[in-house]
């Protein structure tokens, strides 16, 4: 069983930054891939960036530039710096992990980011 932990969430005005971070229960050197996702109200969760599985990072268009994925392997964690906030950026983000197959997700943390 895997279990991971976001934290680093909260109400940042617009321009303003976060870090997100995901602490995993196991060794993330055991994951095929990791990242991070984000629901907004009505809206289908979607990809905010990630790490493949070939070692790799992705980032959706809309945060390129902005966003910034991390990882600590000493930690198992894996981070996520928010620059340049915009309210559009407001969501709940999900820290996912795949491993030999499955899915695993952390409970979501909140990220509201006012104009």
């Amino acid at each position: 069983q895997v279990q991971l932990e976001e934290s680093g969430g909260g109400l940042v005005q617009a321009g303003g930054s976060l870090r997100l971070s995901c602490t995993a229960s196991r060794s993330i050197f055991e994951f095929n891939a990791m990242g991070w996702y984000r629901q907004a109200p009505g809206k289908q969760r979607a990809l905010v960036a990630g790490y493949t599985n070939a070692g790799g990072t992705n980032y959706a268009d809309s945060v390129k530039g902005r966003f910034t994925i991390s990882r600590d392997n000493a930690k198992n964690t894996l981070h996520l710096q928010m620059n340049s906030l915009k309210p559009e950026d407001t969501a709940v983000y999900y820290c996912n992990a795949v491993r030999i197959g499955s899915d695993y997700w952390g409970q979501g943390t909140q990220v509201t980011v006012s104009s």
